[in-house]
């Protein structure tokens, strides 16, 4: 009788693992931005692939902590923009290469694929593909006052009224601005330290200028729809939400040119569902998905062809703010290397402090 119930006891603990085993096989964790995910696109990519889709909403400084503290675990895909996979990959081990046999290579912008490929590019392995990209530049109520690049930002006449995130960012954008360029100085620790100084006293005695540094999206749009802020420092698709709500707050690319970023597809070390990863990715990047996932997030997307489907307002307001010479402008964000954070962390705290 002991070997009978010994023998059902071990049956019993198999068919539990064996229905663990078979659930993680039809899931697809996901670790990824607001919007980027719509809950249409979930639910037709679970109907097609019979995968169930697990989403996990974040940004580029949680994501790595999410995967730096597992080792990679947790997580079978995850999106970090491109500046923010070769240093943690180097670091930490944090993602597996990719596999592009198992990619549908036809379906990418073939020189943003490239491009991405060559920015995440480790030990001659390929570690993210490109989906999402935007960027970063001014919003302005043209209404109350004009602004050509960042240092407006500081002038007397908007004192109080105008704003930026206390964030990496806002250093790079201010560097720009001063005639410098920052990525040039990555390779050179020491001389980015000293520009991030001089950026940082810069935005120290700008700090009585800002009305606040914005730290989540709704405190920014509602200070922009109110007056409160006349010109902030923001991303294209507030910028363009707002323009739709009010056509005199405008996106405009800098004089010193917009900060540009994609963000992309990594697969985390110890994910445990590639095949639901490369699924995704594949079907992710077909121009009619595409489409709808760059109406929802609001930027457009790597898919050769999506733009084609895309939205046609939003497709005036993108073309209103990068004419041809400001599109050639942006600034793309490389990858960043170890240690160039620590940096600019020690500068941000030290205008955090600041009276």
């Amino acid at each position: 009788m002991k070997v009978i119930h010994a023998f059902l006891a071990t049956s019993a603990l198999a068919l539990g693992l064996g229905t663990t085993a078979l659930a993680q096989e039809k899931t697809l964790r996901l670790l990824t931005w607001a919007d980027y995910a719509p809950a249409d696109v979930v639910a037709q990519f679970e109907k097609e692939s019979g995968y169930k889709v697990e989403l996990t909403l974040s940004n580029n400084e949680e994501m790595i902590s999410k995967l730096r503290a597992t080792g990679g675990a947790g997580f079978d895909l995850a999106q970090p923009s491109q500046d923010r996979i070769t240093g943690p990959q180097q670091e930490f081990g944090i993602y597996k290469s990719m596999d592009l046999s198992k990619l549908k290579a036809e379906l990418f912008i073939p020189s943003m694929l490239e491009a991405t490929k060559k920015n995440t590019t480790l030990g001659g392995k390929v570690y993210g593909l490109p989906h999402i990209w935007g960027t970063d530049g001014l919003v302005v109520n043209t209404s109350l006052t004009k602004m050509a690049d960042y240092p407006d930002l500081c002038r007397a006449d908007v004192k109080g009224k105008t704003a930026v995130r206390l964030k990496r960012p806002t250093l790079l954008a201010f560097a720009f601005a001063s005639g410098k360029d920052p990525f040039a100085l990555y390779s050179n620790p020491k001389a980015y330290g000293a520009l991030m100084d001089d950026v940082g006293k810069t935005m120290i005695a700008c700090k009585g200028n800002l009305k606040f540094f914005w730290d989540n999206k709704d405190q920014l749009l509602n200070g922009m729809r109110t007056g409160e802020i006349v010109g902030a420092m923001m991303w294209d698709t507030g910028g363009w939400k707002l323009n739709g709500e009010k056509a005199e707050i405008q996106f405009i690319a800098p004089k010193s040119g917009a900060l540009g970023w994609i963000d992309t597809f990594a697969i985390p070390a110890k994910g445990k569902n590639d095949a639901a990863a490369y699924a995704w990715i594949n079907f992710n990047l077909r121009p009619e998905i595409a489409a709808r996932v760059a109406k929802s997030a609001g930027n457009f997307t790597a898919s050769q062809g999506a733009d084609q489907l895309m939205d046609a307002k939003l497709k005036a307001q993108f073309a209103a703010s990068f004419p041809e010479a400001a599109l050639k402008n942006v600034k793309w964000y490389p990858a960043v290397p170890a240690g160039i954070e620590e940096i600019e962390g020690r500068v941000l705290d030290r205008i955090k402090a600041a009276n």
